[in-house]
């Protein structure tokens, strides 16, 4: 005998609830919204296109953001400016700016900043990755704990080729291994020339790499490249093979203030969203939710490479204390005595770093700059356009508050770093 069985079928409350304030969704019945989600930071010229979770208290999807395009979207606590568009992957803890794209399976953690048309093609992965306007990857990328910037516009941006690969995890399980391509001073204004990454290739971080860079394809590059608009060429290969001995770093002086400087450029760059963006994001109707996201990324970008610093000298640390007479004999003097002093002198390094220095150097050319970025929003301005009018002039001010801020940082730091104990202690 058939039976005939009759099934109420509803859509959750709060999808049906943006579908009556006006979000579109190609299949309603696939999109799953937390019970924690805010509706009201969700912008109702939202689309939805087929599988899509969104999770997250903090979560804020702003006007004309499109989700899932191409693939699944799963999205926990990230916040996305105007016209976003994520395709397809998993997107954690990230802030998106106007109009940065991501194609499908992209792979974004927990600390990444993608500022206004940067972005990615497909299967990107991202962990404490910032770039800066108009930065674009290719596809078959992994781009964690970096910073890119450099190019002026979609036209002329900074490129990573595909199958490219940010090395950021050592031998000896360390991941003290920023890289810093561009920087924030300079990048910021939207007027250096743009670096060229080729595909199939990669950086061993952490390295400096200078505007105007060109790293030929299928390259695995190993040292800074500190001369901007130069072609880097491959070193031939180590005549022999050498004995690797875990736990022995050798002089560790480059490795510390390469994250010294990756750091005070980090700290730069939240001053300049806390005296210079902020005026343009009060501007949008979500854009104090995007402040503090981008504020908050920032902060936790510092906090992260702290961290790793920590792990870091816990290593050494470690090793110091039950490596092989062997593996000591094998450092120079030179090496166990910069080593010792990173041990001794690194608690007043950190204790530097989060004191929020960077918020006392030079505060009348700070002063001075903000009081131009300010009648620059007064215009009714956005913010690239902000800075893309600035007079030559202008932009060396706000060059030079920025560089001080890197230099003081790094300075002060590096004395420290090398501070001698004192006799009689």
């Amino acid at each position: 005998m058939n039976r005939s069985v009759k099934k109420n079928i509803s859509l959750p409350d709060k999808v049906e609830a943006l579908l009556k304030k006006g979000v579109r969704m190609t299949n309603p019945f696939s999109v799953e919204i937390g019970k924690e989600v805010n509706l009201d930071k969700i912008a109702s010229s939202v689309t939805i296109y087929g599988v899509v979770r969104i999770y997250g208290e903090e979560t804020l999807i702003s006007s004309d953001v499109k989700l899932g395009y191409e693939s699944p979207v799963t999205l926990i606590n990230c916040q996305l400016g105007a016209a976003v568009e994520l395709r397809g992957g998993y997107f954690d803890k990230s802030v998106f700016l106007a109009k940065a794209s991501l194609g499908s399976n992209a792979h974004v953690r927990a600390g990444c900043l993608l500022e206004e048309q940067s972005g990615g093609n497909h299967t990107v992965g991202l962990k404490q990755t910032i770039l800066f306007p108009f930065v674009t990857l290719g596809s078959l990328i992994n781009f964690c704990d970096c910073l890119m910037a450099g190019g002026t516009s979609r036209k002329n941006h900074s490129e990573v080729g595909s199958s490219y690969i940010h090395f950021n995890y050592t031998p000896n399980q360390d991941k003290a291994t920023p890289s810093l391509i561009g920087d924030v001073p300079c990048g910021v204004m939207l007027r250096e020339s743009p670096i060229f990454l080729g595909g199939q290739g990669g950086i061993v971080g952490p390295l400096k790499i200078a505007y105007g860079t060109v790293i030929p394809a299928g390259v695995i590059c190993r040292k800074d490249c500190k001369d901007e608009g130069m072609l880097w060429s491959a070193p031939a290969a180590p005549e022999k093979n050498k004995e690797f001995t875990v736990g022995v770093y050798g002089d560790i002086s480059r490795k510390i203030n390469s994250n010294i400087v990756y750091v005070a450029n980090l700290l730069a760059l939240r001053q300049w969203y806390s005296y210079v963006r902020k005026e343009f994001f009060i501007q949008e109707k979500y854009g104090h939710d995007l402040y503090l996201g981008a504020c908050n990324v920032l902060t936790e970008a510092v906090a992260e490479r702290i961290r790793q610093m920590n792990m870091f000298a816990q290593i050494i640390e470690n090793y110091a204390a039950t490596g092989s007479k062997k593996m000591m004999f094998d450092l120079s003097d030179s090496a166990r005595t910069t080593q010792k002093l990173f041990l001794k002198n690194w608690p007043s390094m950190e204790e530097y770093l989060v004191g929020n220095n960077e918020d006392k150097i030079s505060v009348k050319v700070k002063e001075s700059f903000v009081k131009v970025m300010q009648s620059q929003s007064a215009k009714g301005l956005n913010y690239l356009e902000a800075i893309r009018t600035l007079a030559p002039a202008q932009v060396q001010v706000g060059k030079e508050w920025l560089g001080n801020i890197v230099e003081d940082i790094t300075i002060e730091c590096q004395k420290k770093f090398r501070a001698k104990r004192q006799q009689g202690k």
